[in-house]
């Protein structure tokens, strides 16, 4: 087992290497850079900027280096904590981004611990129930919740909240507390607003695990096993927690992997529609201006998020199942 975590540590640290260089490549792809960005701005307003200005500018930056020696640069000062300098904001990345990191982890993670929460019990009554009045409402909510957008349901509920109720359900926190000290009232504050983009965000990946789940225990219950464990009379319960649903839960556990980046790239457009104080906005602010070392870094961040759930998944699956950490070997 030892051997096999080595490996996967191994493994993800060399992919998230690759990531970094194909980040930093594609932030340079579109022609120009921050500085040609803010000095086209400038003239659109009838401001002339000086030559000497603009070289003075461009070596402050750093933008007069090498491609190879910024994505360097930059490499080495994730390693040590720093995201580098935002152009846009005139400050260190780690200062502009602030509470958002902590707030899309709050989101991204509760999301996720709510789609399994509620996808769990839900796929498990759909195999059992198969065809049942059950079985087909939960089906029906399922393909209804994977046919609606993201964003759609949240312009729905917030609708529907300011024409029932008055009230305004975006951002994650009251607006006393944006931009303030962590306190426990501010806390709070996020844990009475979280919920929303949480339903919001992790619908349609509830209804796809639902279906997963459901599919994979069907096939399961209808092995020839499970009718050997039925003739011995084995009680329904144990049979279903001890063999079908425990061989029915590889892919739901493989699936964490792929329902991270899910969560992450559908709560981008959630978050700016919903005005929540998380990357999303800042991020697509960050592409908009070329601000590369700010959208660099987010990227990043969302990077480790996914590699560190395939990471769980791999050793959530290889204690499930001793198989997968064999190694190819006869047992």
């Amino acid at each position: 087992m030892l051997v096999y975590l080595a490996r996967r540590v191994l493994t993800m640290l060399l992919t998230l290497l690759v990531i970094s260089a194909l980040v930093f490549v594609i932030i340079q792809l579109p022609p120009g850079d921050y500085l040609t960005s803010y000095i086209a701005q400038l003239e659109a307003q009838g401001e002339i900027v000086a030559r000497e200005r603009i070289e003075f500018l461009r070596q402050q930056y750093g933008l007069d280096r090498p491609m190879i020696e910024q994505y360097a640069v930059w490499v080495f000062g994730l390693v040590q904590g720093d995201l580098g300098y935002s152009f846009e904001y005139s400050r260190p990345v780690s200062e502009v981004v602030g509470d958002r990191l902590l707030l899309s982890l709050v989101l991204n993670f509760s999301t996720v611990l709510f789609i399994y929460i509620v996808a769990f019990p839900i796929g498990v009554y759909s195999a059992t129930h198969q065809y049942s009045w059950g079985d087909h409402g939960l089906t029906f909510l399922g393909f209804l919740g994977l046919a609606t957008p993201n964003f759609l349901l949240a312009l729905i509920m917030m609708y529907l909240a300011n024409v029932w109720f008055g009230t305004s359900i975006g951002t994650l926190m009251a607006e006393e507390f944006i931009d303030q000290p962590w306190s426990v009232d501010k806390a709070m504050s996020v844990l009475a607003h979280l919920w929303i983009p949480v339903i919001v965000i992790g619908t349609s990946g509830t209804a796809g695990m639902i279906r997963r789940l459901r599919a994979n225990l069907l096939d399961e219950l209808q092995k020839q096993y499970v009718v050997t464990g039925r003739a011995k009379g084995l009680p329904p319960g144990r049979l279903l927690v001890r063999y079908p649903l425990r061989m029915a839960l590889n892919p739901f556990v493989a699936d964490i992997g792929n329902l991270l980046p899910q969560v992450v790239s559908g709560s981008v457009i959630v978050s700016a529609v919903m005005s929540l104080q998380t990357t999303g906005p800042m991020l697509l602010s960050a592409l908009q201006s070329q601000d590369m070392y700010l959208a660099g870094s987010f990227l990043m961040f969302l990077a480790v998020l996914t590699v560190v759930g395939m990471f769980l998944s791999d050793v959530l699956l290889a204690v499930l199942d001793p198989r997968i950490r064999m190694h190819g070997k006869a047992g």
